[in-house]
């Protein structure tokens, strides 16, 4: 094979094998014949240059004739109905008879269809009929028992191997597995004495590429019985050519990359066979049967028999696996159930998830954990740095394939950053918990350096020949030890599968709480309509009989007040005035609930204009006070209601006037930048300021945390007043403060997901 695009001194690797179009060799393996029939005449349009070696007849002269112009008469009708046939490789082998210079051949007939094309593969066989049902039905029971009793994987696997070799006779077969990153590590083996032993040893992935696994998870069973052949080219009608090379997928005879043919000769490999193990519908291994005493045929039946138990094994597999680490599983699920009902039990689930920190480390064996859930992260144990996990959640989230569930043992093969912390993440399995919002479980493993045994040096080197580098696969299977950095402990298949489990618990407990936030919220907003209508109605109605007491008292006091004790006038006198403030609370409470029903004009807005008019209005208390009001910088445009902002800023100017006893007074307005692109505006004074245990008691409606009188008095209103026209512009309102320093309001508008801003200085 030629590398694609590699220069003469440059460095090729292995992944240039995957460039090879091995289902489309042109040629097959010449211990058999290849026809392509056309239906429903099943004329024959393509056909393998070797056909008059095995058939009598020269290839060429078949092209366009009958395919029953090959069978013997007696079997022309029978052949031809059962390939014609819907279930076709229901009927294989067919039990073909040629005949050819008076002579008759026996053949086993394999035929499949594939691209609307109708494809016959004939062995020869020295046997006119298949072989006795109920000897391959023994054969068959026996091994199902053997495969059944299996205690675990391990026994499995060697059970496989054992009765693969008794049924073929190679001289060694091995099963393995592919890890991650398809990498096989030899699990069993059943071998000659004199067959070198590869127990224990691994095999980098290079020695099968992408390509060849596909084909691998296509079909069952692969055999080469000679690897010394010369391919037998097809042949085919000019018509036929013109559609393009015939796709051997699913052939047997199809024709093995040269490559793969100079590593069998450099294994000491003469013939070999392969039967696939498949997991859950992906590649899980391969038994491997290779011969170092020559070539070596195995017959369609007893190939057949070696599929039959493939197929059993892997049917098999997640069983066997299961029993490998039963106690951990039952542990694992007993750390669920207590991480769900804590997660059930507590509002904030994460705190559930996280606490006692070891149970979501001990449920897969991990040195550490995050838990990024809207915006906030939690870490227990080792983990890297805050910087290092942002950088890690956004390449996650930004991955054009996202998987509910992320595993390696690998990191930095995939995420190069992640050599910076691999002594604490060197593994990782990521749980993504939402859609979307990039919300994440991750769990940890540090670099664990170990040594492995490989089957010869996996680092395949390049001739170069002439002015094309030739692809050479190693020479030597000798054992071989590479030490691995970079890399944590493999997961187990129970810690992967207890990610995921906790994945869906998760899922469901944010579905539900989801559900019930949205019922609460549609009852809250009905509540907070009928709240408004209420205190609307209630302050209107309550302003008459208040305004008659207050009218009758003052009448009291102007007509009788020389008629009253001092005691007597007195009291009239405190009536009076609870009267002006009993309404000025309920002025206050109209003027609330008008702002959450009045509807909002918003448009964009100059609000340095809005603020030049407050400060207009404001002025001789300003003046009065003595106040230095500072605006470094114009204030940028919003969108927003002109008329509620002048509202806000009045509010808030008002207490930064109101609550200050510095002699030198003085209130800076301005913006900035928030970190998720958005703008907020402050207000900062040099008042009084307020202790932080106090910061959300300020906003509730009526609430002081000063005498009555004290600073002017006020019924307590304005800031909770601030607040809801803030949160209606779909905004937030915070402060930074401590008593003695001064008061700084933020607040946003239009974004519901602006930030606090925290730690900012004087202008």
């Amino acid at each position: 094979m030629q590398t694609d695009g590699a220069r003469p001194g440059q460095v090729v690797d292995l992944t240039n094998c995957d460039k090879e179009p091995i289902h489309i060799p042109g040629g097959i393996q010449p211990h058999g014949v290849l026809l392509v029939l056309q239906e429903p005449a099943l004329t024959i349009r393509q056909v393998s240059e070797n056909a008059e070696t095995l058939l009598g007849v020269p290839a060429r002269s078949l092209l366009g004739t009958a395919l029953a112009s090959l069978l013997v008469e007696s079997q022309s009708e029978s052949i031809r109905a059962c390939l014609l046939s819907e279930r076709l490789e229901d009927n294989n082998p067919l039990k073909l008879t040629t005949r050819a210079g008076g002579q008759e051949h026996f053949f086993n007939g394999i035929a499949h269809r594939h691209q609307g094309r109708l494809i016959l593969e004939l062995e020869p066989t020295p046997q006119q009929e298949a072989l006795p049902f109920f000897g391959f039905y023994h054969q068959a029971r026996s091994s199902m028992s053997r495969l059944r009793d299996a205690k675990d994987l391990s026994a499995l696997c060697l059970e496989a191997v054992r009765e693969v070799r008794r049924l073929t006779g190679f001289d060694r077969v091995i099963a393995y597995r592919f890890d991650e990153e398809w990498n096989g590590a030899v699990l069993a083996e059943d071998r000659l004495e004199t067959a070198d032993s590869y127990l224990g040893m691994w095999f980098p992935a290079s020695d099968i590429p992408r390509q060849a696994r596909e084909l691998y998870t296509l079909n069952w069973l692969r055999i080469i019985p000679a690897i010394d052949y010369v391919p037998a080219r097809i042949l085919a009608l000019p018509e036929e050519a013109g559609q393009g090379p015939l796709d051997m997928s699913f052939c047997v005879l199809r024709s093995v990359s040269p490559i793969h043919l100079e590593y069998l000769r450099n294994m000491g490999a003469p013939a070999s066979m392969s039967i696939s193990l498949i997991k859950e519908g992906r590649l899980w291994g391969l038994i491997s049967c290779t011969h170092v005493s020559g070539a070596r045929y195995v017959p369609y039946e007893v190939r057949k028999a070696c599929e039959f138990v493939g197929e059993f094994m892997s049917s098999l597999l997640v069983t066997k696996e299961g029993h490998e680490h039963y106690d951990q599983r039952i542990r694992a699920r007993s750390i669920q159930v207590r991480l769900l009902e804590r997660m059930t039990r507590h509002p904030d689930f994460a705190v559930g998830l996280t606490q006692p920190p070891p149970e979501l480390l001990e449920l897969t064996g991990a040195t550490g954990a995050a838990v990024y859930f809207n915006g906030r992260t939690t870490i227990i144990g080792q983990a890297p740095s805050d910087e290092q996990l942002q950088g890690l959640i956004a390449w996650l989230a930004a991955k054009p394939d996202p998987q509910e569930l992320y595993c390696t043992a690998c990191l930095s093969n995939h995420y190069p950053e992640a050599a910076e912390f691999k002594d604490v993440a060197a593994g990782l399995i990521a749980a993504s918990m939402s859609r979307g919002r990039h919300n994440y479980v991750l769990w940890f493993r540090p670099e664990v350096v170990q040594t492995v045994d490989w089957g010869g040096n996996p680092n395949k080197p390049v001739d170069v020949e002439g002015e094309q580098p030739r692809l050479h696969p190693r020479k030597s299977f000798a054992l071989w030890k590479e030490t691995v950095r970079g890399k944590s402990l493999p997961w187990k298949d129970y810690e992967v599968e207890a990610a995921r489990e906790l994945r869906r618990s998760v899922i469901d407990i944010v579905l539900q709480r989801s559900e019930e936030l949205l019922q609460l919220n549609m009852e809250l907003e009905r509540s907070n309509v009928e709240l408004d209508s209420f205190a609307y109605a209630a302050s209107h109605d309550l302003k008459e009989p208040l305004r008659g007491i207050h009218n009758y008292t003052s009448l009291v006091l102007r007509e009788q007040s020389g008629n009253l004790t001092p005691t007597n006038l007195k009291r009239m006198d405190t009536v009076v005035r609870l009267t002006q403030r009993m309404e000025s609370l309920i002025n206050s409470l109209l003027h609330y609930a008008q702002v959450g029903r009045t509807e909002l004009s918003v448009r964009e807005t100059d609000l340095n204009d809005v603020l030049a008019s407050v400060l207009e209005v404001l002025k001789p208390r300003i003046d009065e006070a003595q106040v230095e009001v500072r605006v470094p910088r114009p204030l940028p445009p919003a969108r927003c209601d002109r008329v509620r902002m002048a509202e806000v800023f009045t509010n808030l100017l008002t207490n930064a006037i109101k609550y200050n006893d510095k002699e030198k007074k003085c209130v800076e307005l301005g913006a900035m930048g928030t970190p998720d692109g958005g703008t907020a505006y402050y207000v900062r004074d040099n008042g009084i300021g307020i202790k932080p245990e106090y910061h959300d008691t300020i906003f509730r409606i009526f609430k002081r945390l000063h005498g009555r009188d004290k600073y002017g008095g006020g019924t307590g209103t304005g800031l909770t007043i601030v607040k809801r026209l803030i949160e209606r512009h779909n905004g937030r309102l915070w402060l930074e403060s401590q008593p003695g320093t001064g008061t700084t309001f933020f607040f946003t508008l239009g974004s519901e997901k602006a930030e606090p801003v925290t730690g900012v200085g004087s202008k």
